[in-house]
Parts: C-alpha cells; sequence; structure tokens
C-alpha cells in the first residue's frame, strides 16, 4: 500500500465503468447508485441494494459532471434527478462509514489514539495506519511519521476522529495490521475523493515525514 492512503494493485473483485469518466478501476473506489421505483438516486456505499447498480469514481468533479450532465438518466434509460446536494450528502455518508470503523477498530483493540500512544505503536512498528486531523497542529503532526510501506490519512477533522474515539476531539490516532484497517483506508480514499477531488488528493493525502 502507498503512503497516501491508496491501496495499490487491489485485486478486490471485477471492475466496473464509472458513468463520468468512462474508465473502469475496481468496485472500491466506486460509488454505487440504484434507482429506486419512482425514479429515486440512492447512493449504495455497502454494494448490498438489489437492482442494477449505475457507478461513479469516488471524485468530487466525476459526481458533479453525472449529476450536471444528466448520465445518471442516461445510464438508468429512464428521467433520474439526482439531488442538489448531492456531493455533501456522500460526503457525510461516507464521513460517517470511516468514523464508524474507526471506532470498531479501537472496540477491537487495533486502534489508539494520543500523541503518545501513537508514537509508541509506530516506534514498536505495529502500526501500518497513522491517522491525523486535518486541522491539528501541523508542528505537532509532523513529529510523527507514516510508517514504511503503510498508509497516511489526513483528510479527517478532529471532532470526526474524536466520535470514533469517544472524546470531544483527537489530533493523533494509528491502526494496526488487519482487515478492518485495510476497510479505514479504502473507505477513507473514498472520502478523500468526495471531501478533496482526485485533482487535489496529492496534496491533501500525502504521508508526513521527520525533519
Amino acid at each position: 500500500m502507498s503512503r497516501g492512503g491508496k491501496a495499490k494493485d487491489r485485486e478486490d473483485g471485477p471492475e466496473r465503468k464509472c458513468i463520468a469518466t468512462g474508465e473502469a478501476q475496481p468496485k472500491s473506489g466506486l460509488i454505487r447508485f440504484v434507482i429506486g421505483p419512482e425514479g429515486q438516486l440512492a447512493p449504495d456505499l455497502a454494494g448490498k441494494l438489489p437492482g442494477r447498480g449505475i457507478y461513479v469514481a469516488s471524485d468530487k468533479a466525476a459526481l458533479e459532471k453525472a449529476a450536471k450532465k444528466g448520465l445518471f438518466s442516461r445510464a438508468a434509460r429512464q428521467p433520474v434527478t439526482p439531488p442538489e446536494d448531492l456531493v455533501s450528502t456522500l460526503e457525510k455518508m461516507l464521513s460517517r462509514r470511516v468514523v464508524d470503523l474507526i471506532s470498531l477498530a479501537r472496540k477491537s483493540g487495533v486502534a489508539v489514539s494520543g500523541y503518545e500512544k501513537v508514537k509508541t505503536s509506530l516506534d514498536k512498528e505495529e502500526a501500518r495506519v497513522l491517522i491525523q486531523a486535518v486541522d491539528g497542529s501541523e508542528r505537532g503532526k509532523s513529529k510523527l511519521s507514516t510508517p514504511y510501506g503503510g498508509n497516511y490519512i489526513g483528510w479527517l477533522t478532529a471532532d470526526e476522529l474524536g466520535m470514533a474515539f469517544g472524546r470531544q476531539s483527537v489530533i493523533h490516532a494509528a491502526l494496526g495490521a488487519g482487515g478492518l484497517a485495510r476497510r479505514v483506508v479504502e473507505e477513507a480514499q473514498r472520502l478523500k475523493g468526495v471531501r478533496i477531488g482526485a485533482s487535489d488528493a496529492d496534496r491533501g493525502g500525502r504521508g508526513r515525514r521527520k525533519g
């Protein structure tokens, strides 16, 4: 896996084509939508709702293009009116999924928070994912480094991380190895695309280094 939070060369199922970009990629990097009985557009983040799926890249620009250019209607072959707040709604839904997954990792004993605990986990090479609040002190965050060969998540807020750990706010957190960590990274990657946009992904998600 790469430093920017993106799992590389994932082979986790068949690819699907984004209706906005025309590019095919693993479903983990896309957002699935289904059309309800009255033509309503329903995001299916878990990929479990019945019906034919329509896929859009987890990217703010791609989602806005799909909504504004009538691409959902074209793909569904019927009138579809996406909500005006589609991107912001998806951002909130994805944020909630990431927070819930980190909370589950905490309850499973594979997530820690707080500078000292995170530093210890990194020093012992137990941490595989470093998470730091986007609104935390840059000076404080620069003192911790992304684990070698691991991942960095830096686009959650301190309040969002706080929710995951049952606290008011959290700046530093780390996840150990395991399936939960991979799920957090993948869902956080989707959130980054919707929240920041793919064009700004490198600026918004690079791991931090000492020095």
